[in-house]
């Protein structure tokens, strides 16, 4: 069983959902984003996503995107996430991380040698925001002699025909973008998520993640509560961005992060 499958098990047992907060790698530097990942899962952090930084994410907002910039002028690459994980497996052996990102640099990478380097380092899963499935075969291929999971995004005007193709070869979680826009906009509300979510559901038994505009603890525990897990990433990443000075880092980065998170994982373990 894949540690992404381990963990959704361990907690429908529990009776509760995940809490998946995002870091951007190298956000604003490698050594804090490395501590911050670290601190994750103590934190309260279930599965982890990381962003690999990219000068045209499509998909994010401005707030990821100013994170991507600190990340490639703190001299972000894939190399360089890589490692990151690879550090942070010496230590926990148990926390999914899923990896977050746009074809670009992976095909600059090499897709085979990526999949091959990834699983090496502890990747779980990979979220490639603009890979539809039709365009699956550049990955699919790796992703399944490597064992990472494929994680596809639906989104609210997602038709049920449509759903149908994008299950095609998905695994480990679906990602199920709440609103029709880009990171850290606008929010989804409860009876939007109440709605979607049965006809997922009517198709598919992989859990659902619910992203895209999750920003207080109150949202959060809605999202686990109506689907699987909730993922939080502006938020975080608006919070890192107060504490720094100059665009680096201060003894109130990490901590600051970490405070949030704990606050996120209370509510998420409340439901």
């Amino acid at each position: 069983m894949s540690r992404i499958a381990a963990r959704f098990a361990a907690l429908k047992s529990q009776g509760r959902g995940a809490l998946i907060p995002y870091l951007e790698a190298c956000d604003p530097d490698y050594d804090t984003s490395l501590a911050l990942l670290r601190a994750m899962p103590e934190a309260g952090a279930d599965l982890i996503e990381i962003g690999m930084p990219f000068s045209d994410p499509s998909a994010d907002g401005p707030t990821i995107q100013a994170a991507a910039l600190r990340g490639l002028k703190a001299g972000a690459t894939l190399g360089h996430v890589l490692k990151m994980v690879a550090t942070f497996r010496e230590t926990d052996h148990d926390t999914p991380i899923i990896l977050m990102g746009y074809l670009n640099p992976i095909d600059s990478y090499g897709p085979e040698r990526f999949c091959r380097d990834a699983a090496k380092a502890g990747v779980d899963g990979l979220i490639i925001v603009d890979v539809p499935p039709e365009e699956a075969d550049l990955l699919a291929p790796h992703t399944t002699a490597n064992g990472l999971d494929i994680i596809r995004l639906i989104a609210p005007n997602t038709t049920e025909e449509r759903l149908r193709t994008v299950l095609t070869g998905a695994s480990g979680f679906l990602y199920y973008v709440s609103i029709t826009g880009i990171t850290g906009t606008t929010s989804a509300t409860e009876a939007q998520l109440n709605a979607a979510l049965p006809k997922i559901r009517a198709q598919t038994d992989l859990p659902v993640a619910i992203g895209f505009g999750i920003t207080t603890p109150e949202q959060a525990r809605t999202a686990s509560r109506i689907g699987n897990a909730a993922v939080v990433a502006s938020a975080l990443i608006k919070t890192l961005a107060t504490t720094l000075e100059n665009g680096r880092a201060t003894e109130r980065t990490v901590p600051t992060v970490v405070d949030e998170i704990r606050a996120l994982a209370a509510a998420v373990r409340a439901t």
